[in-house]
């Protein structure tokens, strides 16, 4: 027998491309079937338990996935000014984690995305009508907003007592948010980081967040909502290492339908990790207020 000219049963050695071929086939998953790393490795996990009986999600955690540049399947691609920053402005490739892989947006919604992303580096600072419809809240060092403060490259942490209240402590900016366990009340003002009510799914830490302001974005693609944006989140212990997110996000004034979002969020689990600070104010005032310090005095 011969496979291109191969004979096979004789003392013909294989060649090392063919032998190669034979080990990737015993190795990668079926068609259809997704990776290892993408299945629940502990489809029988049961989480340690606070005094409640509630599971505990005590933890500094983090999300290894690239939706803050976009939610969506990107390319790599140079930064805004590529020509001064070179490749530590660049922006690394992604999967969506957008479930059936595109954002719902309506018509005119879906160019203001387009004309966001080609203004995401500038800043609007001094005129009080658009003092922050323009440029990337995150480029400007304004606090996140919900969901995407989940998913930016920074930890954050979850503080879990026998109070009923959850706070979430965010390492950019040092954002912080309040979810309230078992609060009907709706929230008192817009906020950038939205009004957080909290309950339990079983094992799932349920978050209802509405009150936002309509300035925050959900990536540095110009991807954004208005101030009727509601998203609720649901937190699952799948293992000792990580929690399952997932955000659905409606917004009636943008979007065709709710659409929603999911990744694992990974323990950190380095010797002695804290959550540090970012504070990165400093680094914008330049920016936002270098104009005003410049002016000429008489």
């Amino acid at each position: 027998m011969e496979i291109r000219g191969i004979e096979i049963g004789s003392v013909t050695a294989a060649p090392s491309w063919l032998v190669v071929g034979v080990l990737l086939v015993g190795v990668l998953p079926a068609v259809g079937q997704p990776p290892a790393p993408a299945r629940r490795e502990f489809p029988s996990y049961r989480a340690p338990r606070m005094a409640d009986g509630h599971p505990d999600l005590n933890g500094l955690w983090q999300a290894f996935v690239t939706a803050d540049w976009n939610l969506q399947d990107h390319e790599a691609e140079p930064g805004p000014h590529p020509e001064i920053m070179g490749a530590y402005g660049g922006e690394p490739a992604g999967q969506s984690v957008v479930e059936g892989g595109a954002i719902p947006y309506q018509a005119w919604a879906l160019e203001k995305k387009k004309q966001n992303f080609a203004k995401r580096t500038a800043a609007d600072v001094g005129d009080d009508q658009k003092w922050h419809e323009l440029g990337d809240p995150e480029f400007k060092c304004y606090m996140p907003g919900v969901p995407r403060a989940t998913y930016l490259p920074f930890p954050f942490r979850i503080v879990q007592g026998s109070s009923p209240y959850i706070l979430v402590a965010y390492e950019f900016t040092s954002a912080t948010r309040t979810i309230r366990m078992g609060w009907k009340g709706e929230a008192p003002t817009p906020s950038w980081m939205g009004w957080s009510r909290g309950s339990w799914d079983g094992d799932t830490l349920v978050v209802d967040v509405s009150g936002f302001r309509a300035e925050t974005w959900f990536d540095r693609a110009g991807d954004f909502h208005s101030d009727a944006l509601h998203v609720v989140e649901r937190y699952t212990p799948a293992s000792p290492y990580h929690l399952m997110y997932e955000a659905t996000i409606e917004d009636p004034k943008v979007f065709t339908r709710p659409w929603k979002i999911s990744f694992p969020l990974y323990r950190r689990m380095e010797k002695n990790v804290q959550l540090l600070e970012y504070k990165c104010v400093p680094f914008t005032e330049e920016l936002l207020f270098g104009r005003f310090t410049k002016q000429a005095t008489k």
